[in-house]
C-alpha cells in the first residue's frame, strides 16, 4: 500500500477467499498495511466487511490465500457480548494486559541487571517495548477516552447492565489506549457524537501503527484515510482498491465505472436478445421455409434439412463463442413515492408534541414540536441528551410523563430505531425481527407478516403497500435466507424497508447511516431530500448533518 521496509509491514493478506456453501462472501482479497497506513473498508450490505475484519483478526480461517501479521493486535467488533459479572474494570484490565505486562518485564530487566554481566540486550528490548507502548500514559489514555467518547467510567458497573452504545464505547476507549501495532475497528462512529468522533479522528491520524476501518462514515474516509478497499466487485469480479484520499474521489471513480459497467451490460443483454432471435428464426424455418414445392425429389428435401440443422449450430456456436459474461450491476436504491397528506386531510400539523417530560430522559418543558405535511426536521446533540427519546415520543413507542402527543387522523407513521427494530406503540404486536421465531423466516415471509400485523391494526393501505423487491435494498436472493443469516448491515436495511412498507406520510429516523454502506447512505440522503412525506431525522453523520444544514433543526 505504501512503500516501507519489510519491519513496517504489519498486515499482509494474500488472495483471501471465504463463504458459504453457494454463497461466497469474499474472492481472493488482497491487501498490505504498514505503519501509518489507514485503510478504509468500504462495501454494500453483505459485501462481507465484517467478514473481511474477522479473517484479518484471526477470527476465521481463509478457505483458500493467507494471512500474515506482525506485532500486537486489537480489534472492536459492531456487536459486543457482555459476559455475566464481568465489568468495565474487565475490559480495562483486558486491554493494557501487554502493556502491563511490559511495564513489568522492564522493572524486571532493570531489577536484574548487573553492570558488569547484565543482559544488555533484554534490558534494550524491555524498554524499547515500553516505549513503544507509551506504557507510563496508558491509564491516562484510557481514562481520557472514556470520558471523551461519553462513556461510563465506573470501573464496578457490569457489562450488562450498559446499553449496546455505552459497551461499544468502553472497548473502543479500551483499544484506543492500548496503542497496538496494528487496529482493526468495525463501524466506530455508530455510537459516538460529534465530539466523540472528533476525538476518534485525532487519535488515529496519529496513530502510529496500522489500521483497518470498516466504515459508512463519510466524513471520516475523508479525514483519517489513506486508500480505500471497496469490496464490492467490479466488472471483473473482484474488490478494487482505490488510491483515493478523498471520499469524493473515490466516489468519483467509482461511478465511472459502474456506468461504464451498466452501460456494457445494457449493450450485452441487447445483443445476446438479437442473437436468441435470430436462432429463434432459424429453428422456425426448419419447419416451413425451406421445404421445396410439391414434387421435388426427396434427397432435395433432406439436404435442405440438412443445411439448415447446421446453420443453427453454426448459430449456437457463435452465440456460445461471443457470449460475455457480464455479470448484474450492483443495486440502486428506489425510494417510493410516498404521499404527503392522508386521503381526508384537515387543518394543522400530521403530528404534533407539546412539552414532553420522559422522567430522566426528555424534558422539553415549554416546547412545542410540529410536523406539518412534507415538513423537515434535524435533531441533533450530544450522546445522553435525548434524541432518540424524542423521536420515540414522536412515534408514540414510549408514554409521557408530562405532555401530550396528537397525530391527525389516517396519517401513517414508518419509524427506524437506532438499535434494533421498532415500531411506534399504535401497532401493538411486536416486529417481524423481534425475538423468536420470525428470525426464522425468510425477509419475504417477515415482511408478509408484517404487512399482515399492520393491516390488522389499520395502520396499511393495501392500495398503497411498497413491495420489498422493488426498493433496491435487498437481492431476492437475501430476500429468501432466513432473516438470522444476514449480516448487521443487511437486517439494517431490512429495517429501513419495513419502515417505508405502509408509504407513510411521516417518516421517523434515528441515526439512519447506522450499519448502512457509503453507496446506500448518499443515495438515501439524496431520497430524503425530495420525498413528499414529512422526514424526522436525528444523525450524529457529519456529512449527513451538512447535507441537511438547510433543514429546520432541534439542538437538545
Amino acid at each position: 500500500m505504501t512503500e516501507s521496509s519489510t519491519a513496517d509491514v504489519q498486515l499482509v493478506a494474500d488472495a483471501v477467499t471465504y463463504g458459504y456453501p453457494g454463497h461466497p462472501v469474499l474472492d481472493r482479497v488482497d491487501v498490505v498495511v504498514s505503519a501509518g497506513d489507514r485503510v478504509g473498508v468500504v462495501g454494500e450490505n453483505g459485501a462481507g466487511k465484517t467478514t473481511l475484519l474477522r479473517v484479518l483478526a484471526g477470527e476465521l480461517a481463509p478457505q483458500s490465500g493467507s494471512v500474515r501479521r506482525s506485532g500486537t493486535l486489537a480489534s472492536v467488533e459492531q456487536e459486543l457480548d457482555a459476559p455475566g459479572g464481568s465489568t468495565i474494570g474487565t475490559f480495562v484490565a483486558e486491554a493494557l494486559g501487554g502493556v502491563r505486562a511490559a511495564a513489568e518485564e522492564l522493572q524486571a530487566a532493570i531489577d536484574g541487571f548487573d553492570h558488569e554481566s547484565g543482559d544488555l540486550a533484554r534490558l534494550t528490548a524491555a524498554v524499547a517495548r515500553y516505549e513503544h507502548l507509551a506504557a507510563w500514559d496508558a491509564d491516562r489514555r484510557v481514562d481520557e477516552a472514556l470520558t471523551r467518547f461519553g462513556a461510563p467510567r465506573d470501573p464496578d458497573r457490569r457489562l450488562d447492565e450498559l446499553s449496546v452504545g455505552e459497551r461499544y464505547r468502553v472497548r473502543l476507549a479500551c483499544r484506543i489506549g492500548e496503542r497496538a501495532d496494528l487496529l482493526l475497528l468495525d463501524e466506530p462512529t455508530n455510537h459516538l457524537d460529534a465530539a466523540g468522533i472528533d476525538y476518534l479522528t485525532a487519535r488515529l491520524r496519529e496513530w502510529p501503527g496500522a489500521v483497518v476501518i470498516v466504515t459508512h462514515d463519510r466524513r471520516l474516509l475523508d479525514d483519517v484515510m489513506t486508500a480505500i478497499l471497496d469490496l464490492d466487485p467490479a466488472m471483473d469480479g473482484r474488490p478494487a482498491l482505490y488510491g483515493a484520499t478523498r471520499y469524493s474521489d473515490y466516489r468519483f471513480l467509482k461511478s465511472q465505472m459502474v456506468r461504464r459497467w451498466q452501460a456494457r451490460y445494457r449493450a450485452e443483454r441487447k445483443r445476446a436478445l438479437a442473437l436468441a432471435e435470430q436462432l429463434d428464426a432459424s429453428y422456425e424455418g426448419l419447419s416451413d421455409e425451406w421445404r421445396p414445392p410439391k414434387g421435388s425429389q426427396t434427397h432435395r428435401r433432406a439436404t435442405r434439412a440438412r443445411g439448415h440443422v447446421k446453420a443453427a449450430d453454426r448459430l449456437i456456436q457463435r452465440l456460445e463463442a461471443e457470449a460475455v459474461q457480464v455479470p448484474t450491476p450492483p443495486l440502486v436504491l428506489t425510494f417510493p413515492d410516498l404521499p404527503s397528506l392522508p386521503p381526508e386531510p384537515q387543518p394543522g400539523p400530521l403530528l404534533d408534541l407539546r412539552a414532553p417530560l420522559v422522567q430522566g430522559r426528555l424534558d422539553l418543558a415549554g416546547v412545542r414540536i410540529e410536523v406539518p405535511a412534507c415538513g423537515r426536521l434535524l435533531v441533533t446533540g450530544p450522546n445522553g441528551s435525548g434524541k432518540s427519546t424524542l423521536l420515540a415520543a414522536l412515534a408514540g413507542s414510549i408514554g409521557l410523563d408530562r405532555g401530550v402527543r396528537a397525530i391527525a387522523p389516517g396519517v401513517r407513521l414508518g419509524v427506524l430505531a437506532q438499535e434494533g427494530p421498532t415500531e411506534h406503540a399504535a401497532a401493538l404486536v411486536a416486529h417481524p425481527r423481534a425475538a423468536g421465531t420470525a428470525e426464522q423466516l425468510s425477509g419475504f415471509d417477515a415482511y408478509a407478516r408484517h404487512a399482515l400485523t399492520l393491516l390488522e391494526a389499520r395502520l396499511l393501505d393495501p392500495e398503497q403497500l411498497v413491495p420489498v423487491a422493488a426498493l433496491g435494498l435487498l437481492t431476492e436472493e437475501d430476500l429468501d435466507r432466513p432473516l438470522r443469516e444476514l449480516s448487521v448491515g443487511q437486517r439494517r436495511r431490512f429495517d429501513l424497508a419495513c419502515a417505508l412498507l405502509a408509504a407513510p406520510h411521516v417518516l421517523i429516523l434515528d441515526e439512519p447511516t447506522n450499519h448502512l454502506s457509503v453507496g446506500l447512505v448518499d443515495e438515501l440522503t439524496t431520497a430524503l431530500r425530495a420525498t413528499s412525506a414529512a422526514v424526522v431525522v436525528a444523525t450524529h453523520d457529519r456529512r449527513m448533518r451538512a447535507d441537511l444544514a438547510d433543514w429546520p433543526e432541534l439542538s437538545l
